[in-house]
């Protein structure tokens, strides 16, 4: 088998999508089949960042599609060079210990870390505007810029995002990215192999250094002294360093205050929780990615139930997608709520309360969870949603803020309203009152499920 058609690009993925759909990327469908020469089928990408992951790793589910959906194919072997029996690509490093590719040979990037993917919101928007113009212009924008904020809210995207961007604008760049802990491995490596010199030259001759995670410097001494003279190299250079934490410079236990007076010398920006809307739009962009079509109230759903992080959101994409494929039915609600769980825990036994209650108001009014939690303000959707607010406020401890931020991010003072309205009619208004303790019923009951026989 010697030529190649788009028809085998679309076995293989169709292979990939049935064996393992959390591997699958909408990307994939941009790499295009060269030739097939002595068992060898060669497929051609043309952005390196996407070379690098293909190679990295996804030649195990190439190369298993490859076999099991073409007779005499052996191996995958991924080029950037659109013609027959181009090479692999070969990660000779120049003088300048960049590779022809532009970046270093152990700095691997995640094709789907840019900024078109990511998602913008109120609790990361100063983080995200530093970011693109850090890599519109480094070092004369914000030097050094420190992201900080919990796990999975967006940190490494951003980080990954300002080496891709400033990849494509500034080609020329010395640019090389890498966790905290892998700075210190290479730094106790060249310790023992006696090549500081050599560990020191490189890491002081970057353009862009992009370090994830430099809380891990914590309680690290000697890796602490040697970052800190790395850090006063580039700065003193004019060269541009970003840096990621789970916490504040003020906030990282045992850092030297020479290190803290310095990485607060620059922009110190937070990335906090999402808020539900933007919840809502990460879940349709990870759900993108994957090339799938997630339908409002799944999406709805699945924001309301996970608030805690961005990974947990991932991990329940790619568990519906997987028990979609399995059970050969469509992605709805229903397979949502069978994939995260009825009753699973996020965060804490009150936030699985102020869910319950949005389940209970849904069902009891017959409502779409999207419109519960939407801008809307006609009275059938009004009502039942001053209605759950109520209710949170009454049987849950979290803050006016909190319960708006469940209820389609509304803030504290239309919660407060909510309130007032309810306790005000329930008085004068039978009708309300009954439904009112009926659903106070079924909360109390936990008998969500039986909610839509009351009425």
């Amino acid at each position: 088998m010697a030529t190649c058609n788009m028809n085998m690009m679309e076995k293989l993925l169709a292979f990939i999508r049935e064996d393992d759909p959390s591997a699958c990327r909408h990307w994939f469908e941009d790499i295009q089949p060269v030739d097939c020469v002595d068992g060898v089928l060669t497929l051609f990408i043309d952005e390196p960042v996407r070379l690098k992951y293909l190679e990295r790793c996804c030649s195990e589910h190439f190369n298993k599609a490859a076999r099991s959906s073409f007779k005499g194919v052996e191996t995958v072997r991924f080029v950037d060079e659109h013609k027959p029996g181009a090479r692999l690509v070969e990660h000779e490093t120049t003088s300048g210990g960049f590779t022809h590719s532009g970046f270093e040979e152990d700095m691997l990037l995640s094709p789907n870390h840019t900024f078109d993917n990511f998602v913008v919101g109120p609790d990361n928007r100063l983080a995200h505007a530093a970011s693109v113009a850090v890599s519109k212009k480094p070092a004369l924008a914000y030097n050094p810029l420190f992201i900080h904020g919990g796990v999975g809210l967006g940190k490494t995207h951003l980080l990954q995002a300002i080496c891709r961007t400033s990849i494509e604008n500034h080609p020329s760049l010395r640019i090389y990215y890498t966790s905290c802990n892998g700075f210190m491995t290479q730094f106790l490596d060249a310790v023992q192999e006696g090549s500081l010199s050599s560990f020191r030259h490189r890491f002081r001759s970057y353009d862009l250094l992009v370090i994830d995670d430099i809380h891990d410097l914590s309680k690290r001494g000697p890796s602490q002294e040697e970052f800190f003279h790395t850090f006063n190299s580039l700065y003193q250079a004019g060269r541009q360093i970003v840096l990621s934490s789970d916490a504040p410079p003020n906030d990282i236990p045992d850092l030297e205050e020479r290190l803290i007076s310095r990485f607060n010398c620059g922009l110190v920006a937070n990335i906090e929780r999402p808020c539900y809307e933007t919840r809502v739009a990460i879940i349709r962009s990870k759900a993108r990615i994957r090339n799938l079509t997630l339908p409002d109230d799944v999406a709805s759903y699945i924001a309301a139930k996970i608030d805690s992080n961005i990974r947990e959101i991932e991990g329940a994409i790619t568990k519906l997608e997987g028990l979609s494929l399995i059970n050969n039915s469509p992605l709805n609600l229903a397979l949502a709520k069978k994939a995260i769980g009825e009753g699973s825990r996020v965060g804490g036994e009150n936030q699985l309360n102020i869910q319950g209650i949005i389940e209970a108001i849904t069902s009891y009014f017959d409502l779409k969870l999207a419109d519960l939690l939407s801008k809307r303000r006609n009275k059938s959707i009004a009502l039942p949603r001053q209605i759950g607010m109520y209710l949170a406020r009454k049987h849950t401890r979290f803050s006016l803020e909190e319960i708006g931020g469940y209820f389609g991010g509304r803030d504290h003072t239309t919660v407060m309203h909510a309130v007032r309205t309810i306790d005000q009619r329930r008085s004068s208004d039978a009708r309300l009152d009954k439904d009112l303790i009926r659903l106070e019923e079924v909360l109390i009951g936990n008998e969500i499920e039986t909610a839509s026989h009351l009425v």
